[in-house]
């Protein structure tokens, strides 16, 4: 990839039956394959294939299960399209298994803290390693939302995430870091984070930005369900675009996608 010419857009595919955001509707590998394709029509660059939800409370699902779900739909999805494909999981066996299947990305939530296999996964197979930050597990993630200032204490433990991952063998250059909208901080956590989005290049590394319809956008707009959530999304990923980041982790492709080059013209003369 070619990060910082413009901003990449990854979509969203869950493979679970308790996805917030979209209610498991793509739990079947034929349909799953079928909105892949048609997301990439859309214009998505990366497609991001999770089998557990990782939403906040949600209940873990076991290795087996979880490449059950999401490997046939990650080799069909490599067969047919040209577009890079992520998989979201934080345990190392998935991650291989889908790397051998096609994948060239792993999406972890957890920042290495979950499975030190994972890291030697990234090491071993040569894929893009996204680290994401968060504190503990989903059940207990908020009780730990606490910080003397959120984007600092962000910045310092994801420098500890890195650390991990060169310890691991990851390379430098394949690492990507995620802020974690919404993964133990609360709404004004997350608003300051985006606000200041671009103190986090100070890391070295690009950024992927993940707001999309997550529930501190309802300290803005109200308390409304996911789907309901995209004005707000829109104004997030404006916010993520506008403050350097590299890609943009969305739900609605098509729609997210006009934002996404709209924000980019304004990014692109503002620096002129």
């Amino acid at each position: 990839m070619r990060l910082g010419e413009r901003t990449f857009v990854m979509a969203i595919l869950n493979i679970t039956p308790d996805s917030f955001a979209d209610g498991g509707v793509h739990r079947d590998v034929g349909k799953a394959v079928a909105a892949g394709l048609r997301m990439v029509d859309e214009g998505a660059d990366i497609l991001d294939i999770g089998g557990e939800s990782t939403r906040p409370g949600a209940d873990e699902v076991g290795a087996e299960e979880e490449m059950r779900r999401v490997l046939p739909v990650i080799e069909e999805l490599a067969r047919q399209t040209p577009a890079l494909i992520s998989i979201d999981t934080y345990k190392g066996v998935v991650a291989r298994e889908a790397v051998a299947r096609g994948a060239s990305m792993i999406n972890d939530i957890s920042g290495l803290q979950y499975d030190p296999k994972l890291g030697e996964a990234a090491a071993d197979t040569g894929a893009a390693l996204v680290l994401m930050h968060t504190r503990g597990r989903s059940r207990t993630m908020y009780d730990l939302a606490t910080y003397q200032d959120v984007v600092a204490d962000v910045i310092t433990e994801l420098g500890d995430a890195m650390g991990r991952a060169t310890a691991a063998g990851v390379r430098p250059d394949a690492v990507i870091l995620d802020p974690g909208f919404g993964f133990a901080k609360k709404a004004e956590h997350s608003y300051a984070l985006l606000a200041r989005l671009p103190q986090l290049a100070r890391l070295g590394r690009p950024i992927l930005s993940g707001p999309s319809r997550k529930s501190f956008l309802k300290q803005a707009i109200g308390d409304r369900l996911p789907p309901d959530r995209e004005w707000g999304t829109a104004a997030a990923v404006t916010a993520s675009v506008l403050g350097g980041a590299h890609i943009v982790r969305v739900h609605g492709v098509k729609e997210m996608g006009d934002v996404v080059r709209v924000a980019d013209r304004v990014r692109e003369e503002s620096s002129r």
